[in-house]
């Protein structure tokens, strides 16, 4: 039997004659016999090459060639109790696809570590390393459980504008773009058109998208470009509606990829564990007394910071918790569109922390046109600067709240990785624009 172009997780024994392609990952000599091991998407086989047993042509060119050139080899599966796999191939013939330039720009076997600017000017290669690659297979689930997730829970994809007029937040953190002659910005989320939704009848949105932020933030957390995972939902009681949508949607996420990312966490040598549910709801003001207790001084309406936020998640970790809110922050520190709580400073507005860090921000908005604009005014803002989005107010409009996640801070949390740009493709900082 003739089997053509198998992947490696696929060829076993019995297979008879097989083709099977990838990169050649490291050849081995010793002497009457040698080994070239052929990585794919999947793993790697060994081609085993008896001197006297194969073609000496092919023997000699295929046992030459540069590591990471790329072959077809057709072969005989043979059984082997020398392999992970438990099977060989005792090659016939060999297509030479593509031979590899020497030296390598970075190592993909090698034990030496590279540094993350080598790494990334070269990511192409970098991707070459299973445990780098495995990064993206899980970010490429998570993505796949999380719209498995919203699609139970009614939600609706939908794709917002990624050009603008206005920004949701400010503009001390705006892209500005030449926009025909008009001025217009990158966004920073979709903020304001998944409230606008809100008022069409589509009562649960969700998408997932970049978002931009001009922060010139050179820390491992940060990045000018990522995945943010969005969603706006109507007809609800309370921000506490939205916090437990939340908790189902995370805890969805992150068993599904405990069960169905096993082999590429295992590639990575990692284990992700569960958080305990129902997740802890901390206030700001606790938070605050937390962080003061440790020795950090801050006031009412700083910022928690990295710092902060860490000594919380230190606390919470010591409690059983990797996972927690903290609700109610100072209504200055929070967006127009967060809606007050009646008779106090602060608003109805949560973050989602994650092993000590943010990895999310929501809240209940305020969907009242009156109190909105009288709110936008109290922060500085113009309305006519928002007449747009006004509008979907001034016609009716529910009670809504949503939130907005980054995809790659909860996988760099779950995975325990050292830098978000460890999850993104071609990472886009302040100092970094290609490739």
């Amino acid at each position: 039997m003739t089997v053509n172009r198998r992947d490696s997780s696929t060829v076993k024994a019995g297979d008879g004659t097989v083709t099977v392609s990838g990169w050649v990952q490291d050849i081995r000599n010793l002497g009457g016999i040698s080994f070239v091991i052929l990585r794919d998407r999947f793993g790697t086989l060994q081609i085993t090459l008896p001197k006297k047993k194969v073609d000496p042509e092919l023997f000699a060119t295929l046992t030459t060639l540069p590591r990471e050139s790329v072959v077809s080899v057709t072969g005989e599966v043979k059984e082997s109790n020398q392999t992970e796999l438990g099977v060989e191939i005792i090659p016939s013939s060999f297509v030479l696809e593509s031979e590899a330039g020497t030296p390598l720009p970075l190592g993909v076997v090698d034990k030496v570590n590279a540094e993350m600017d080598t790494r990334l000017n070269h990511r192409f290669m970098d991707l070459r390393k299973p445990e780098v690659r495995a990064v993206f297979e899980l970010k490429s689930l998570m993505m796949r459980l999380i719209t498995e997730a919203m699609e139970e829970k009614g939600f609706v994809q939908v794709c917002t504008p990624k050009i603008g007029a206005s920004g949701a937040e400010g503009g001390a953190t705006l892209f500005k773009v030449d926009y025909f002659g008009k001025p217009a910005y990158l966004a920073q989320s979709p903020q304001l058109y998944k409230q606008m939704l809100m008022s069409t009848g589509l009562d649960r949105v969700f998408e997932m998208a970049p978002a931009f932020r001009a922060e010139n933030s050179n820390t491992n957390r940060h990045v000018t470009e990522f995945i943010s995972f969005d969603g706006e939902m109507s007809w609800i009681g309370s921000m506490a509606d939205v916090m437990s949508m939340m908790e189902e949607i995370m805890d969805h996420v992150i068993r599904g990829l405990k069960e169905k990312g096993a082999h590429w966490l295992s590639v990575m040598g990692k284990e992700i564990s569960v958080p305990v549910r129902p997740y802890p709801v901390l206030t700001y003001s606790e938070c605050l007394a937390m962080v003061n207790g440790a020795g950090l001084p801050l006031k009412d309406g700083d910022d928690l910071g990295t710092e902060g936020e860490k000594i919380v998640g230190d606390i919470m970790s010591q409690k059983g918790y990797d996972m927690y809110f903290i609700a109610e922050y100072p209504s200055e520190a929070k967006p127009f569109y967060i809606m007050e709580k009646d008779g106090t400073e602060y608003c109805m507005s949560f973050d989602l922390d994650y092993k000590g860090q943010e990895i999310s921000s929501g809240g209940q908005r305020e969907h009242r046109y009156d109190r909105l604009v009288e709110r936008m005014e109290k922060l500085g803002l113009d309305p006519e600067d928002f007449g747009f989005y006004l509008d979907a107010f001034r016609y009716g409009m529910p009670p809504h709240g949503g939130w907005g996640i980054g995809i790659e801070r909860v996988l760099v949390k779950m995975l325990d990785l050292p830098n978000v740009r460890e999850a993104i493709l071609f990472p886009r900082d302040p100092s970094r624009l290609s490739p």
